[in-house]
């Protein structure tokens, strides 16, 4: 089969489109005919080998051989199934993050019966293979403020890319005042999905207004936790999806300090892990009350200029990659 394959960190000319063998599916494991993937941070980040982290998980000098197959999200029919699942036949359709194995940039994959659902019937496997990872990191960061109540203030930092806009339609749906942080190419989109106010941040920062919110959801951690926290409403919550790991190791400083002060603003790092709540999502797209945003649909073979495209930070909502066979 076709996949793009990496054996040496760095950007993307490191990607190349090769042959190699076809995953084999174990007991539990569901092998996948993949017809559509997405890119995501985490792509960029192991690509990369930035943080480090990465590097002590996949591989310290160069990607573990199992594991130089990017993408987490796919989308495809079921091929064949281990003796032992139970969830899925022979030509269902399915979509799912295959976080814990890669290898969603490929004309097969393999994973978990539990990593995957059943797709959502009124999406194309390009729409579907948008949701997963993104979708339930914006499910989650709304889920750590509780019960959402309408009227309250929900601001969203870096909107306008995938976990963004699911996040900003998940939030009004509970009947949230949402306020949407990006750039002002993407301000025109965060209205059509329907923030309440929008922000430039190249030229105003949340955090210096004097507002304050009851829930913060940052897809991009770029200011100090401290700034983070003056702008949030007592008893309000903060969620960082993604960011650096300075910025997770103040809020975990920052939280500590907060307990022993009794400050009851809670800062929290969303790491429930993959397809926690994607079953839910399903539901909320059949009956139409939210959708993937999709910007670009490339080619498996351009995978490299895919991932390009999204390091330059342009992107609105998800970057899909289309694996027709």
């Amino acid at each position: 089969m076709q996949a793009i394959v990496f054996s040496r960190y760095g950007t993307p000319d490191a990607l190349q489109l090769t042959e190699v063998p076809k995953p084999l599916a174990d007991d539990h494991d569901v092998l996948v005919k993949v017809y559509a993937s997405s890119v995501n941070s985490w792509d960029w980040e192991f690509m990369s080998g930035r943080p480090l982290l990465n590097r002590l998980l996949y591989g310290l000098f160069r990607p573990k051989t199992r594991k130089q197959v990017l993408g987490a999200d796919i989308a495809g029919r079921v091929e064949s199934v281990g003796r032992k699942v139970s969830r899925f036949r022979p030509g269902d359709e399915v979509f799912g993050d295959l976080w814990d194995n890669w290898g969603g940039f490929a004309q097969y994959a393999c994973a978990h019966e539990t990593a995957l659902e059943a797709k959502p019937v009124n999406l194309s496997f390009e729409q579907a293979a948008a949701v997963p990872q993104a979708g339930v990191l914006a499910l989650q960061g709304l889920r750590k403020a509780g019960q959402i109540q309408p009227g309250e203030q929900v601001l969203i930092n870096g909107a306008g890319g995938g976990v963004g806009t699911f996040a900003l339609q998940l939030a009004r749906l509970c009947g949230a005042e949402v306020t949407a942080v990006d750039a002002a190419a993407k301000l025109r989109l965060l209205r059509s999905v329907g923030a309440d106010h929008i922000v430039d941040y190249t030229r105003e920062d949340f955090s210096q207004t004097g507002k304050t919110y009851d829930l913060i959801i940052d897809c991009r951690n770029v200011r100090s936790m401290f700034a983070n926290r003056r702008a949030l409403k007592p008893g309000g919550t903060y969620a960082m999806v993604g960011g650096s790991m300075t910025g997770v190791y103040q809020l975990w400083l920052l939280s500590l300090l907060g307990r022993l002060t009794h400050d009851d603003r809670k800062l929290c790092l969303v790491a429930e892990g993959p397809n926690q709540g994607l079953a839910e999502l399903r539901e909320l797209i059949e009956s139409g009350k939210i959708l993937p945003v999709v910007d670009r649909i490339y080619p498996l073979s351009q995978v490299p200029q895919a991932l390009a495209y999204f390091g330059r930070g342009q992107h609105r909502g998800k970057i899909v990659i289309s694996i027709r066979q």
